[in-house]
């Protein structure tokens, strides 16, 4: 029987589900460290993870390794150069999290717009004494203008959502797309620096990589509207976490939602200093059904690609299919 590890704490049943083909490793404490992740793939045909970096030493060292099922839509834990010369398979979870984590970009927007994550821990401090006519002055939603950059499916989800707040929606994208999704989301393409300029409310869903490393720092809140919000739910190190701390501390811009971080779990200790922020500990898409389709979908690209069950052979979601069939070098 083959033999997997599954490296973080999941769904026991989607566990159950492994069993019926693999010998399964079930980590369920807390994240492995590099070492013992290294460790524990020595005599492994398959791993899934849930954010844990793999690179070329795991992978050198993991010689049986045919497959690693990332349980996100993110991979850049994943060293995909090494991936792709040691003919190793990675794969993802996307789709399944679209409209939770859509869902989840509104409302962090909206608390930070309408400040309220500030005015609930003045209220609970105590400080609530009586009715102020200028107490927590947010920003609108309805009718302003959204800026989203990154145009994928969360992003698309996330425009869609504007029609009911009689929006005004511009994109930035690394390619336009098609004019009937234009057309359906009734959303202009923008250059960056335009979209930064007119935008009352960014959001940020494009994917990390290195041409992406802090898309936004000083220059970009610089162009921003003073009374502008940015929200990010892509990934930590888009924003330069320290600029957006000066630019909230000194009102460059008017709040920030926030929901990952760069180094997280860690984060910037300046960020717990700055009121004007809405702090969120990378849940977007933590909605129990949204959940388990990932770890469903995590579970069916690695026993596919293993070999066993009705799509053996044929992952959902491969990263890099072009390794597929080919030996372990």
């Amino acid at each position: 029987m083959q033999k997997i590890l599954v490296a973080r704490p999941i769904f026991p049943d989607v566990i159950e589900r492994l069993k019926q083909y693999f010998d399964v490793d079930w980590h369920q404490g807390d994240v492995l460290s590099v070492d013992e992740l290294t460790r524990r793939l020595a005599d492994k045909d398959g791993a899934l993870t849930a954010g844990d970096p793999v690179g070329a030493a795991v992978l050198a060292a993991a010689p049986r390794l045919r497959v690693v099922s990332n349980m996100a839509v993110g991979y850049n834990n994943f060293d995909m150069a090494a991936f792709n010369a040691a003919n190793v398979l990675g794969t993802n979870t996307p789709d399944v999290l679209n409209e939770s984590t859509a869902d989840f970009g509104w409302a962090l927007m909206m608390a930070a717009a309408r400040r309220i994550a500030e005015s609930e821990h003045w209220l609970r401090a105590g400080q609530w004494q009586k009715w102020i006519y200028d107490g927590f002055l947010g920003t609108d939603i309805y009718g302003s203008t959204l800026g989203v950059i990154g145009m994928g499916r969360i992003g698309q989800a996330l425009a869609r959502r504007a029609k009911g707040f009689n929006m005004q929606v511009i994109y930035h994208n690394r390619s336009r797309v098609a004019p009937e999704i234009e057309a359906e989301l009734n959303a202009e393409y923008a250059s960056k620096q335009d979209l930064l300029k007119r935008a009352d409310h960014v959001v940020l869903v494009l994917p990390y990589t290195k041409e992406n490393h802090h898309t936004i720092g000083a220059a970009e809140f610089a162009q921003m509207k003073p009374s502008a919000t940015l929200t990010n739910i892509a990934r930590g190190g888009i924003v330069d976490d320290a600029a957006l701390v000066e630019a909230l501390r000194t009102k460059q811009i008017a709040a920030a939602g926030l929901d990952v971080y760069e180094g997280e779990p860690n984060l910037n200790p300046d960020l717990l200093t700055v009121p004007n922020v809405v702090l969120t500990p990378h849940i977007a898409s933590a909605t129990e059904a949204t959940r388990r389709a990932m770890a469903n979908l995590a579970a069916d690209n690695l026993i596919a690609a293993l070999g066993e069950g009705p799509r053996a052979g044929r992952p959902p979601n491969p990263i890099n299919p072009d390794v597929i069939g080919k030996a372990r070098s």
